[in-house]
């Protein structure tokens, strides 16, 4: 007798269809660690890559929605830990992580990669001191990169009309998460883009800000495409990033760093009333020197 005719049929899908239930159901969310392999954005903004260890490998699927509230960028090597729901994809008879929230792993993690970038960065000669450009003593016009809201500029704003009122033009971009490091860039190549003459005129200074925060914080201004927008800038420029125990890399490539977003208005411009006070002391004293001058011709 053939027992193999007992044997129930399924057919494709039905297997995978059970496959798919019966892991979402036996897993629901985890939280796995490992290292990023092949993890890129992808057009439609979702992000596709694995995360592994020494003996095994997950696929990994990040959507656009998700990747955009990260606080780091991804990167290969960059070892993290990721939250999620493991699912099965039938279409290809494969099971992969849906990625919920992903973060890395300690602060050791970020750290040591932004070492390595800065090493990598500065053996190309971005942080050559030889680079860096000297800071107009009265700029016309200063560009400034950063939130429109928040502390931040209304500081830098304050500031600069305490000490000698001068034209600012604003360029807003996202401070944190997925986007803001391309919308500094862009932000730092769009003022150098502008024509000296134009209806916008190009600034002779700009000011990149942002406040305080953790390291995950400030990750944009240590992306590399950040770091290189500042170190080409033909117009000189000041990084005013954090407080004053933080450094993000854009600090290296920068004309001058400002421990705060208030240091970097005062460095910007001088004092006014101390201008007015030592023009009118020279003028004391080139009137006095003339009345000495005619007095000595008399006699």
């Amino acid at each position: 007798m053939d027992e193999s005719n007992n044997t129930p049929e399924y057919s494709v899908s039905e297997i995978a269809g059970a496959l798919k239930r019966t892991v979402e159901a036996a897993f629901g969310q985890v939280r796995v660690r490992g290292e990023l392999s092949q993890f890129r954005r992808q057009a439609s903004g979702h992000w596709y890559g694995s995360l592994k260890d020494e003996r095994a490998l997950i696929d990994l699927a990040m959507w656009k929605g998700t990747a955009q509230g990260l606080t780091f960028r991804p990167e290969d090597g960059l070892e993290v830990v990721v939250t999620g729901k493991l699912t099965t994809y039938p279409g290809r008879s494969k099971y992969q992580l849906i990625v919920e929230k992903m973060e890395p792993a300690g602060v050791g993690a970020l750290l040591a990669q932004i070492e390595a970038r800065r090493l990598k960065l500065q053996a190309e000669g971005l942080f050559d001191p030889a680079r860096k450009k000297p800071l107009p003593f009265l700029p016309r016009v200063i560009g400034v990169v950063t939130s429109p809201t928040g502390a931040v500029i209304r500081d830098i704003l304050h500031r600069l009309a305490d000490r000698f009122p001068r034209r600012v033009l604003v360029w807003p971009v996202a401070v944190q998460g997925e986007a803001s490091a391309a919308q500094v860039a862009a932000a730092i190549a769009g003022f150098n883009a502008l024509p000296a003459d134009g209806p916008i005129p190009r600034p002779d200074l700009i000011i990149v800000a942002r406040g305080g925060g953790s390291i995950e914080d400030l990750a944009a201004f240590n992306e590399e495409i950040v770091v290189r927008a500042a170190a080409a800038s033909r117009v000189p420029l000041i990084s005013a990033v954090g407080h004053e125990t933080d450094t993000t890399l854009i600090d290296y490539a920068s004309d001058w760093r400002a421990p705060t977003p208030t240091a970097a208005a005062e460095r910007a411009v001088p004092v006014r009333a101390e201008l007015a006070a030592t023009l009118a002391m020279l003028h004391g004293r080139l009137d006095s020197a003339t009345l000495r001058a005619l007095r000595l011709r008399q006699e």
